[in-house]
């Protein structure tokens, strides 16, 4: 039976009755989502809300994000990492829509030549694309507040993001033991470690937002989306579902077929995203829809 993680917002009205929809198996928090008050407050929220079913916190790890704010016309955008890159190099914004060129690294600061051409503000993600990249540490700040936090509240369901080597998911197990670990593939060093490492240490997803664009070409998502589930019959596969919902409750035909494939190619387990999990009509009906696709296929 198929079934769907909904990513949820903190402080959403809707949460009981998402939870309640017979296909929920459990909710994500996006932790660059804002949140006021104990961290540990939020999660017992949350926790009672989800009525037994999963809660996963979504650590951002070794994911590039902006830090602050910036207002064009600029020519520096601050990250949550310091990193080092061969330059020029072209950066990512917008799930790959838009591209600017990277003139110079110096630290956590990208020099940038031109844009992008609008306000570019906390928690964007940004990707580059080149193997000379190197991420400078792991775990952000935030992170580790919400793992100190979790402990609290005994939760243990965490999902990586930009797994890349067996070594991103022993440091997690080293400071939560006994972890349930979901490993998000978001890369082209991400599908190495699941075509050449990958045991069972952890529960696989095709987190195909950044895999999309990390890829060396665009039609290779497919073949990598196959795989993950190939390894890992009980991997996940996340982002870009129903993305037509975000604007209109009629789905797009592409969104339908696209949904179809991934439970031909064997995938179970969905996880819807930000883009529709903002406003109650879009989620609900994304969920109605996923139920009715697979339905409609295991009838």
């Amino acid at each position: 039976m198929v079934k769907a993680i909904v990513t949820i917002p903190p402080y959403a009205p809707f949460i009981e009755e998402v939870v309640n929809h017979p296909i929920v198996s459990g909710l994500r928090l996006n932790t660059v989502m804002p949140t006021k008050g104990s961290l540990e407050e939020l999660l017992k929220q949350l926790q009672d809300k989800a009525n037994g079913k999963d809660l996963w916190i979504d650590l951002k790890y070794r994911q590039l994000r902006v830090k602050n704010y910036g207002i064009p016309p600029f020519t520096e955008i601050e990250l949550t990492h310091n990193i080092d890159v061969d330059t020029p190099v072209t950066a990512y914004f917008s799930d790959g829509k838009e591209r600017a060129k990277i003139l110079e690294v110096d630290g956590n600061r990208l020099i940038m030549q031109d844009g992008p051409k609008r306000m570019v503000g906390p928690g964007e993600s940004i990707n580059i694309v080149h193997p000379s990249l190197n991420v400078e540490g792991h775990f952000t700040k935030t992170d580790l507040k919400y793992i100190e936090a979790a402990e609290k509240v005994g939760l243990k369901t965490y999902m990586l993001s930009f797994v890349e080597s067996v070594d991103d998911v022993t440091r997690l197990k080293e400071k939560v033991s006994d972890a349930i670990i979901v490993a998000k593939i978001e890369s082209q060093k991400g599908m190495g470690y699941v075509r050449n490492v990958w045991k069972d240490e952890s529960r696989l997803m095709a987190a195909r937002g950044d895999l999309f664009v990390e890829l060396e070409m665009p039609h290779y998502v497919t073949k990598a989306v196959e795989e993950i589930v190939m390894k890992d019959n009980n991997a996940i596969v996340a982002s870009r579902i129903f993305p037509s919902l975000s604007y209109s409750l009629e789905p797009s035909c592409n969104d339908i077929g696209d949904v179809d494939n991934l439970i031909r190619m064997g995938y179970q387990n969905f996880m819807l995203g930000d883009d529709i999990c903002m406003k109650r009509d879009s989620v609900i009906s994304g969920l109605n829809l996923l139920k009715a696709i697979a339905d409609n296929y295991y009838k």
